[in-house]
């Protein structure tokens, strides 16, 4: 081979490297880019684009970019957090809007039982101090009616946090939802990936298997009745 010819081909390969490179690059980019449409509320149409493809539960939808897009695994958890106050459903979209915060999480439910978006279900939210687990989990907060002690969440919320557990189950494939006490479980809660933190508070902590038990009995019913 002539030098001529061997210099012809580490051309090529270089140019096929850089090519390469530059996919690679491009698919990265395309798959973290932040969608033009957070940073805001929204309503009308859009507002309906989007709740179509999560929770039907869902009045207010508010996307932060602080979320990794799109998430890397498929949906087989619920992970629950406490917000560590009272928020409204607008309170926690700006609080979630802060990239300084490097915080969200998909859902939030306040006091009133209202529901709030802010990652879509197929973005991972960053919520749980575990990347792995928010890779895999839809994460709910949920406001508390009491500030401390039990850190207590209103009958309200505690019934929409049920609806919101069902149909997040039954859109995804869950057919059972498991508190094991460990983060093995499909339910599972923000203090099992953080020694910082007790969230979510000791009432609703106190309640995860009961959650687990009547979701799974809706979910239950519901297929007896499809039959």
């Amino acid at each position: 081979m002539s030098r001529k010819e061997t210099v012809s081909i580490w051309i090529l390969l270089s140019a096929f490297f850089c090519l390469a490179v530059l996919t690679a690059v491009m698919w990265h980019v395309s798959r973290t880019e932040v969608p033009a449409y957070t940073g805001r509320e929204l309503t009308g149409v859009k507002k309906e684009e989007v709740a179509g493809r999560n929770s039907p539960l869902t009045e207010y939808i508010y996307l932060t970019p602080n979320a990794t897009f799109p998430r890397e695994d498929k949906i087989t958890k619920i992970t629950i957090h406490h917000m560590a106050a009272d928020l409204s459903l607008e309170e926690a979209g700006e609080l979630f809007s802060r990239t300084e915060g490097n915080a969200s999480a998909n859902y939030a439910i306040d006091s009133e039982g209202h529901i709030g978006l802010y990652v879509e279900e197929k973005d991972r939210a960053w919520t749980s101090s575990d990347p792995e687990n928010d890779a895999c989990a839809v994460t709910i907060e949920v406001a508390n009616d009491e500030i401390g002690g039990q850190w207590h969440v209103s009958d309200e919320a505690y019934a929409a946090l049920l609806d919101l557990c069902t149909d997040i189950c039954r859109r995804n494939g869950i057919r059972q939802l498991t508190f094991t006490g460990a983060a093995n479980g499909s339910l599972t809660m923000h203090r099992m990936f953080s020694d910082e933190t007790e969230c979510p508070g000791p009432y609703l902590e106190s309640r995860m298997a009961e959650i687990a038990d009547a979701v799974n009995e809706r979910l239950t019913q519901e297929r007896q009745d499809t039959f």
